[in-house]
Order: structure tokens, then C-alpha cells, then sequence
């Protein structure tokens, strides 16, 4: 039961607590309108901020009872009712409202181009999105190439992109001790590069087939070849033409201290391409060849997995990874670049500023005199046409496609694998 009351006749704090103690089972209540009025108007009458700790109580209980508000609520209230100025609403009847800067369509763009590019770094995504809008001219990525890394990272917790996309975490692969008898001294000049194998598993007591990664000291540049066995036979023309297929004259050749590279047949090969030194890994230096391994789980194992891959099957592999991994890699996918800062006590530290992110093609075209450091016949005007034959979305799509067709060739010969 609902009363509406006239306080008129509550003039005293006893008057108050009669009120409280005989009004348990009804329900008094002040017009919504004239709640604040009420409330200022009864502060003012018993003089609240003089009274002691047990009448504000009273008081603050029968405010309560008759205005509907919460004890919080009414606290606030009466603190302001003792106020010079009126005590008033400070709120309109709807809040601010902000609109989305970027909308479903854009978190459902960033799930594509995350399922393309096998889900990157927020660093390297947002690089992709600035390229594909900037360099490429693609209208869509209008809002996203401006989005900070941070956002970035917000759009991928939003429930539509989770629907969109699913992001599977990876094994770690495991570490690989590596030392080195001398470190290749590139000084800011491409062609030193590190070389490391990657083996695809085995299964049944049956090899899978061999990787060889080899990744320039400078500019990142990398090529990816696969062979079918550690031997003189398959390793030597795979290596050979990995190595003719970079377009900088290579200088160095430095490996750990596996025997698949420290032997004479290598080191022939090095004599007759015309690559001046080879170098190996020292002990106790896990370091030396920490860039070519650090790319075997970013570029290897993330594009060709860790799964069994036949031996018979290492040629369509490795031209799929000539044809469509080592363009991709090289002229598509952004990579961070170091900057050393030296402090003032003479201690030097890298740091890895965005702005310094670009693809490694970029990052050779960037290097001082850098016409002079490719081969006789190769020309920026020629490898210009295959880095702008395409865009970068492009190029993961045709790469993933063409993966997608070696992948169900070996299971259809090879149901088991």
C-alpha cells in the first residue's frame, strides 16, 4: 500500500523515529518530482550538520523510508542538500552515447586478413593494413590503416571475429643448442647469410623430408628449400640453387656445426659460386645463429607445420616453396629491423621501433649504394614489377591456395600421412 504523506507535522527528531518505528508494514513515498526538493528541505529543518552521529541516522533512515532512494544514493544527496546552491539533478534523462569508430564490417576485414597472413603480430598486421591502403589503394582498410596496436588487439576479442576466426596455439618447437667458431661480420652490407635445416618428422621409422633456411644477416632476406635427404646427392643441387636464387651477391655462408654443411662437397659448392667465407657456430654462444632459428618456427614451421611430409613428395614442396612461400616471405611480409641505442654510460641496447618495420625487399632497397650489391643482371627496376605485381592479400591467398593443393596431393596419394 502506497501513501502519499504530509511531513508537515514531523518536526522533531523524535517525531522521526515514531514515524520509523510505526510505519513498518506501509510504504510512504514522495512524488518523483519533488524527491530533491524533500530532501534539501528536511536537511535544512533538523539541521544535519550539526546533529550527532546517531540522529543523522535517524534522519538519513527516514530519508530513505518515504524517498525510495538507496542508503548510498541518499548520502550523496544530503551531503549536497547542505550546499549553498540548490540541489538540483546534474544528469539529462539519457546518457552520452559514442559512436564506433570502426564497425562490424572492419573487425570482420581484420579476420581476413589475419586468416591470410596466418595471424601476425599487431605490429606487422597493422603494417599490412597501412600497405594494403596506402601502397596498394585498397579502400577498405581506410579505417584500419590508422588503428593503433593496441585497438588492434580489442577488434580481435570482439564476438564476431571470434566467430570468424580461430586461432589454434602452436607447439613450441624445441630449442636447438647452436654455438659458432666466428660470427659473420656483415657491417650493414646484404649477402652474409645463416643456414639452418629443418627436418619434416618421422613416421613408421620413415625420414620426412629435409628443409634448408637460409636468412640474410641485414635485410632478412630468405629463401626456404626442401630436399629429400641429407646427402651430397639431393642436398648440393637444392643448396646450389637457393643460393643463386638471391639477388645480392652472397659473401658468407655460416652454419651451426652439423656435418651437412661442414664438409668438402659444401665447401666445393661455396669455392665455385664464389662466396668468400664460411663460417660455424662456437660453443657456449647459443646466440650466433639465433636469427635463422628464430625464423624456422616463424616462417617454416608456421607455413609447413610439424607434421610428417613423405620424401617423395619434396619436390612439389619445394617448388612450392620457391614459386609461392619465398615471394610471399620476401616481398609481403613485413619484419622488424633492431636500432641501437647506446646510453650514457656506453651500454648498448636494440630497441625495435615501428617505424623500422618493412618487408625485407624494403629494407634492401634502403641500404646505402644498395644498386651495388646486387648480381650482374638484376636490376631494382626488375624486382619493382614482382614486389607490385600484387598485393600483399593477394600473395598470402595465392600462397595458401597453393599449399592447400601440395597438402591434398599428399593425402590423396598418402590417405595415412
Amino acid at each position: 500500500m502506497v501513501i502519499e504523506m504530509n511531513d508537515e507535522q514531523l518536526g522533531t527528531l523524535e517525531d522521526l523515529q515514531g514515524f520509523l518505528d510505526g510505519t513498518v508494514t506501509m510504504e510512504f513515498t514522495v512524488a518523483e518530482d519533488e524527491r530533491y526538493a524533500f530532501i534539501a528541505r528536511t536537511v535544512k529543518r533538523f539541521g544535519y550538520g550539526r546533529l550527532n552521529r546517531a540522529d543523522k541516522a535517524v534522519v538519513l533512515r527516514f530519508l530513505e523510508r518515504v524517498s525510495g532512494y538507496s542508503r548510498q544514493q541518499i548520502s550523496r544527496l544530503v551531503k549536497r542538500g547542505g550546499e549553498r546552491r540548490a540541489l538540483v539533478k546534474r544528469y539529462c534523462g539519457s546518457r552520452t552515447s559514442f559512436a564506433r569508430t570502426y564497425t562490424s564490417a572492419d573487425v570482420l576485414l581484420l579476420a581476413h586478413t589475419d586468416a591470410l597472413h596466418g595471424t601476425l603480430s599487431g605490429l606487422a598486421t597493422k603494417k599490412l593494413m597501412e600497405r594494403a591502403h596506402g601502397v596498394f589503394g585498397d579502400a577498405r582498410y581506410q579505417r584500419l590503416a590508422t588503428i593503433s596496436v593496441a585497438h588492434l588487439y580489442n577488434l580481435r576479442q570482439r564476438p564476431n571475429y571470434q566467430r570468424q576466426r580461430q586461432v589454434w596455439t602452436k607447439t613450441r618447437p624445441t630449442g636447438v643448442p647452436i654455438g659458432e667458431r666466428r660470427a659473420p661480420a656483415p657491417n650493414n652490407r646484404p649477402g652474409y647469410l645463416r643456414v639452418d635445416s629443418v627436418h619434416q618428422g618421422d613416421q613408421d621409422g620413415m625420414k620426412g623430408v629435409y628443409h634448408i633456411n637460409a636468412v640474410d644477416c641485414v635485410t632478412q632476406y630468405e629463401g626456404v628449400a626442401t630436399c629429400e635427404r641429407i646427402s651430397e646427392a639431393f642436398l648440393i643441387p637444392v643448396l646450389e640453387a637457393l643460393l643463386q636464387s638471391f639477388p645480392f651477391v652472397i659473401l658468407g655462408f655460416h652454419t651451426d656445426n652439423g656435418s651437412e654443411y661442414i664438409n668438402r662437397d659444401v665447401a666445393k659448392l661455396l669455392n665455385k659460386l664464389l662466396i668468400e667465407e664460411q663460417t660455424k657456430s662456437r660453443s657456449r654462444h647459443s646466440n650466433d645463429n639465433a636469427q635463422a632459428e628464430s625464423k624456422n618456427g616463424a616462417i617454416v614451421r608456421k607455413h609447413l607445420g610439424y607434421s610428417h611430409i613423405p620424401q617423395r613428395f619434396a619436390t612439389p614442396v619445394n617448388e612450392f616453396c620457391r614459386d609461392y612461400l619465398n615471394p610471399y616471405i620476401n616481398f609481403h611480409r613485413p619484419c622488424l629491423f633492431a636500432e641501437t641505442i647506446t646510453d650514457a654510460k656506453g651500454r648498448q641496447r636494440k630497441r625495435y621501433p615501428y617505424k623500422l618495420m618493412m618487408t625485407p625487399y624494403e629494407k634492401l632497397k634502403s641500404l646505402p649504394q644498395a644498386p651495388t650489391f646486387l648480381k650482374p643482371g638484376i636490376t631494382f627496376a626488375q624486382l619493382d614489377a614482382l614486389a607490385g605485381a600484387m598485393s600483399d592479400n593477394a600473395a598470402a591467398e595465392r600462397m595458401n591456395d597453393a599449399r592447400s593443393r601440395v597438402c591434398n596431393r599428399q593425402s590423396q596419394v598418402d590417405p595415412a600421412g
